[in-house]
């Protein structure tokens, strides 16, 4: 399912963004502790949820189990 959709809400573009900067800057994507720590969400869940929609929407793809093996769809 590679259909990005034209339209993500404001948390998924402020979690894009993120990762687009942490791998610019640490060469890898963050851990989800670090995700929820750097966008301001106390609950790692919630982090995942986000990341879940964004995989099956096509923003982003695993080339591994976590989330640190994520690259970002452009």
């Amino acid at each position: 399912m590679n259909r990005r959709p034209e339209h993500l809400t404001a948390r998924e573009e402020q979690i894009l963004q993120c990762i687009r900067r942490w791998i610019e800057e640490h060469g890898e994507g963050p851990s989800v502790r670090q995700l929820a720590d750097d966008i301001g969400l106390s609950s790692t869940a919630s982090v995942a949820y986000h990341l879940g929609n964004l995989e099956e929407r096509g923003a982003l793809v695993r080339d591994g189990r976590g989330w640190r093996t994520c690259r970002l769809v452009r």
